[in-house]
């Protein structure tokens, strides 16, 4: 026992000792932008090795080089009080008796943007401060990183989200942090933004360890727009129509068909955005398509027939819906609920 204790003891030292160098190592030194989008009211932070903060209707801040995880925190409280990205940096820093060796960029909520590099970060160190973003990087393979990231976010079409991975992408491409690549995060926050409007963490997405962070990265976004961004999308788009805003609701149902369109293979992504259209009584042309798009891939799926049995049904065609809703049913006859509509759907169409 008495080994064994010396043995664990031994083993907590050496992974603190691990622990400690590992966080020296990731967060001394990245390239990373944070941006606002005025039309969505998003805030975000596309970072290599960072950690990320922002918060809905406040602000967007990266903190880097020798990082000081304060400066999230404190940062995001000060703006909640009306203060300036600029002056928010003037506080932070002035405090801070390591600021030499700081690094991070703020964004708040009407887009206004401020950066801060220490003249203690290692070369190539600095930042460019844009309308509704800011890009900063230290170690890096020059000023072409920062140069080509602003060049990206303002040149690239799409969301916010969208915009700061071409950044982010095009940092790389112009060398990006010189001692390689390890570590890759994107942090969106939007009102409502989170599974099924829960929380207000649109995309929540990060890479710890991989030798093609960014690539990684991407992957990982693409698989989340289908799953979460295109639902939420046809959510968002429900609020503005609530909200008498029917340009902008618009808007958000062409993101969320434009997501399904991007991946036509994808049943499960298909029935389900045609799902969502159906049950709120929208695009139900295009319901229709999606739909129907999802019984070509996957023909023997019942919950797909239901799918297509009610946007049928919520476009009046009673007979089809019935149709769609007994293949549904003969597909899953265990799913009572199948059933129950059908029958419901039967004495609609006789009235």
């Amino acid at each position: 026992m008495k080994g064994f204790t010396i043995f664990f003891l031994i083993l907590i030292l050496f992974m603190g000792s691990f622990l400690s160098v590992y966080a020296d190592t990731a967060h001394s030194g990245t390239f990373s932008i944070v941006a606002f989008d005025p039309e969505t009211g998003e805030l975000g932070v596309a970072v290599g090795t960072v950690v990320p903060f922002a918060e809905v209707g406040i602000g967007a801040i990266a903190t880097q080089s020798w990082s000081n995880m304060s400066y999230g925190t404190d940062g995001l409280a000060l703006l909640k009080m009306g203060i300036s990205p600029e002056k928010v940096v003037d506080i932070l820093t002035s405090k801070d008796n390591n600021r030499s060796e700081r690094q991070l960029g703020i964004v708040d909520a009407q887009g206004k943007s401020s950066a801060y590099t220490g003249d203690g970060c290692h070369d190539w160190a600095g930042h460019i401060v844009g309308n509704n973003y800011s890009v900063q990087g230290n170690i890096l393979a020059g000023e072409e990183v920062v140069k080509e990231m602003s060049k990206a976010f303002e040149q690239t079409k799409g969301t916010l989200a969208e915009r700061m991975l071409a950044a982010l992408e095009a940092g790389q491409r112009a060398g990006g942090d010189r001692r390689g690549q390890q570590s890759a995060a994107i942090l969106v926050v939007r009102k409502g933004g989170g599974f099924s409007g829960y929380n207000d963490r649109y995309i929540d997405l990060r890479v710890d360890d991989n030798p093609q962070p960014i690539s990684e990265l991407k992957r990982l976004f693409c698989l989340h727009e289908g799953f979460f961004q295109a639902p939420a999308h046809v959510r968002f788009g429900v609020e503005f129509l609530k909200q008498g805003q029917k340009e902008k609701a618009n808007h958000e149902f062409e993101l969320a068909l434009a997501i399904a369109d991007k991946y036509p293979d994808d049943a499960g992504l298909n029935n389900d955005l045609a799902w969502e259209f159906a049950s709120n009584a929208l695009q139900l042309d295009d319901a229709l398509r999606l739909a129907k798009r999802a019984i070509e891939l996957s023909p023997k799926d019942g919950n797909i027939w239901d799918t297509l049995g009610e946007v049928y049904f919520r476009r009046g065609e009673y007979k089809e819906a019935i149709n769609a809703e007994s293949k549904a049913i003969e597909l899953e006859p265990n799913t009572k609920l199948f059933g129950k509509k059908l029958e419901e759907w039967k004495k609609k169409a006789k009235k």
